[in-house]
């Protein structure tokens, strides 16, 4: 029996994975939970589960908790206290799927323990991908990506030589907005953009969805998972989601992971590997499908994804900059401080105005993290929303 430790189960991936363990509660004991501020689902995550440690984040939210009764699992709080589950806990296998930077320092606590890491939280790789790569390699700890695109490279790439790949192809199902005008684009509201078409998800990569910066984040994390330059990494928009992504080789072979869009899919693969189980998901019925059309992502519009390419080619900290200031950009925008075109926007400012350093240490991302936030902060470029 695995024992996960499973840092943010109230969000989709979070919550997904939870369902995986209820399949098979023959192969996997719950230890540690971690949640933002969701204490109510926490509570009822608890009953079920009777994980050994939880985390909430929330400081104060996790003061109101421990002052109710009936829980023999321990409590902690903060940053500290996910770091100090993941450094401390017992577990076999954690579960990345916070969301944010503030994924980083506990994974890297357990890439330091030598652990199996089921990675869905992409900006790990995205601002420190090189030094993640080096720990992971150094205490010999095992990352297998969640992410549905990432986890099918992963497994076109089995028994393959990487000198016979000639590229990656992510595919990106082009969010809500694939399909309209710049001028449409400045109209766009914050419900508009959270109504994606394909998948269910939070509110933060909903939006990086719709903006193409999710696919974005996922060529600086493919860079680092598999070692290839941005040259060797393409997007295409492929709206069904049925292929997850491709790999192209030397000889013109093309290799592809198909499934119905389930992220419960890539989640047990990583939590299984190398085995395969069954699984009673949604099969996928190629009779049902009525097409799959594919197209190049428009760059011009949908200006993120073009400066996650900069980001990657001019690398350091280039890409933590890309990441915080993405990060404060779309929470002004589901807060209708800014339109929708201003992410892009706040996030060039950011990287043209911001020393990028070379080779960081932990602490310089930390401290890029925080500059970038402080200065993406003051920014004050605005737009109407709904002109």
């Amino acid at each position: 029996m695995k024992r996960l430790a499973i840092f943010g189960s109230s969000g989709s991936i979070g919550l997904s994975t939870l369902e995986v363990v209820r399949k098979f509660p023959d192969l996997f004991k719950v230890e540690i939970l971690t949640v933002n501020s969701s204490t109510d689902l926490l509570e009822a995550q608890i009953r079920e589960f009777n994980p050994s440690l939880v985390v909430i984040s929330d400081s104060k939210k996790a003061k109101d908790f421990r002052k109710r009764a009936g829980y023999r699992c321990e409590v902690l709080e903060g940053d500290e206290g996910l770091i100090a589950a993941s450094g401390g806990g017992e577990y076999d296998i954690f579960v990345g799927a916070m969301v944010g930077f503030a994924g980083l320092p506990p994974t890297l606590e357990a890439i330091k323990r030598s652990k199996r890491i089921a990675l869905a939280n992409k900006e790990t790789l995205v601002v420190a991908g090189e030094l993640v790569i080096e720990l992971a390699k150094k205490h010999g700890a095992e990352i297998l990506p969640v992410d549905s695109e990432h986890s099918a490279i992963f497994q076109c790439l089995i028994g393959e030589s990487s000198n016979e790949v000639a590229k990656l192809i992510l595919t990106a199902s082009g969010g809500p907005f694939r399909n309209k005008t710049y001028e449409e684009l400045r109209a766009v509201s914050v419900a508009d953009a959270l109504r994606h078409p394909t998948w269910k998800m939070g509110n933060k990569i909903t939006i990086d969805s719709a903006s193409l910066m999710n696919k974005g984040l996922e060529i600086i994390e493919a860079h680092w998972l598999f070692g290839l330059p941005k040259e060797k990494i393409d997007v295409v928009v492929h709206p069904q989601s049925i292929i997850h992504s491709m790999v192209e080789f030397v000889d013109g072979s093309i290799k592809a992971q198909l499934s119905v869009p389930d992220m419960k899919i890539p989640i047990q693969y990583a939590l299984t590997y190398p085995s395969r189980l069954p699984a009673e998901f949604v099969k996928t019925d190629f009779p049902s499908i009525a097409n799959m059309t594919f197209h190049k992502p428009d760059m011009e519009n949908f200006r993120c994804l073009a400066l996650a390419y900069q980001a990657m080619e001019t690398g350091g900290t280039a890409p933590c900059i890309l990441n915080a200031a993405n990060e404060i950009a779309v929470a002004k925008f589901l807060n209708e401080e800014t339109g929708f075109l201003q992410i892009p926007e706040i996030i060039e400012e950011a990287l043209n105005k911001i020393q990028i350093v070379h080779k960081p240490t932990i602490d310089e991302i930390l401290n890029c993290d925080r500059v970038t936030r402080e200065f993406s902060e003051r920014l004050n470029i605005q737009e109407k929303i709904n002109v």
